[in-house]
């Protein structure tokens, strides 16, 4: 079975960019990116991605503000869209694969996925299954061979609690090897950083953390990256890792870095952004911008991307089901 996977108004709204205050009308034409976060994480990075890149290149007039808001791990913002600003055609707001766990695992409250238009990605990242480089395991069926003798005997680790998008690339890469999700032993930490550490550590004897932040590792030849979660090889210090698919374990986590807009909006604007950041993602100075954000290329756009998105919640939430999340 393919598992192809690679969530009303807020007060104290800070803003950056501008010169706007929450509650004050925006100008006719301005651009804005709601981050459903504080300054300085994902959310920030994507919606900086557009605003530098669409500025860069000559895409928009005027500097795009960038609005932050966080709660709910982006519930907050993804209510205020839908409550205030249904039809608000210069806005867009950032969102991620984590959104998508989210809306799966019921956490958007009254919205799911259908309530919002899905506009495109501009960048991805990929999950990866990674041990210390003095582990046991050379490969990632000699791992999963361990596991079925013994899944609760392995120290699964990373950033975030069962049901987080870290959960989940262990979850599904179990299910992939036909273990049950349920058995295996998973322990939080705060972020990324805490679990690759404590993998250092030899606290943990697996992270599945993203490929883009083991570059330094990799070169310190500290850890060795069994699988990377993603369709294909990637390039540069990246291409001598394989795929989980290429090893036999059919699951895909893509980590991608999107755009949707209120439900509201016109076909007109929202073929018009469509459009403006499909151009976008096939600029070469964009490129650069987002190579140097640590991301890969991923162009889904429009119709594509809001089919995407759709799958991947009912991935998700089939997953929480059969694993008693729900």
């Amino acid at each position: 079975m393919k598992i192809n996977t690679a969530i009303r108004h807020a007060s104290g709204i800070a803003l950056l960019g501008g010169a706007l205050f929450a509650g004050q009308a925006q100008a006719a034409g301005d651009t804005e990116c709601i981050a459903p976060a504080k300054p300085g994480g994902g959310y920030d990075l994507t919606c900086r991605l557009a605003a530098n890149g669409l500025q860069e290149t000559g895409r928009i007039d005027a500097p795009m503000m960038v609005t932050y808001m966080p709660g709910g791990i982006g519930a907050v913002a993804y209510n205020h869209v839908n409550g205030v600003r249904s039809d608000d055609e210069n806005l867009i707001v950032a969102a991620s694969t984590g959104a998508a766990v989210n809306l799966a695992l019921g956490k958007f409250g009254q919205y799911d996925a259908d309530e919002v238009r899905w506009l495109g990605a501009l960048g991805v990242d990929y999950g990866a299954i990674v041990v210390s480089a003095d582990a046991p395991w050379q490969s990632l069926d000699e791992l999963m061979a361990d596991l079925q003798d013994a899944p609760g005997e392995i120290a699964f680790g990373a950033g975030g609690t069962v049901g987080s998008q870290d959960w989940m690339k262990a979850a599904l890469t179990a299910k992939a090897g036909d273990i049950d999700p349920r058995q295996l032993r998973y322990v939080a930490f705060e972020g990324g950083g805490e679990a690759l550490a404590a993998l250092l550590g030899d606290h943990i004897q697996v992270f599945t953390g993203d490929l883009s932040e083991l570059k330094s590792q990799l070169e310190s030849g500290k850890i060795r990256v069994l699988a990377a979660l993603s369709e294909q090889r990637m390039g540069g210090p990246y291409a001598e890792i394989p795929t989980a698919a290429e090893q036999g374990y059919d699951v895909q986590w893509p980590i991608w870095r999107g755009y949707y807009m209120g439900p509201e909006v016109s076909d007109a604007a929202y073929d018009a952004w469509v459009e403006r950041m499909q151009a976008l993602a096939e600029d070469p100075e964009f490129a650069e911008l987002r190579e140097a954000r640590g991301l890969f290329a991923m162009s889904r756009f429009g119709d594509d991307f809001d089919g995407y998105v759709k799958a991947q919640v009912a991935d998700f939430r089939s997953l929480a089901e059969e694993v008693g999340l729900k």
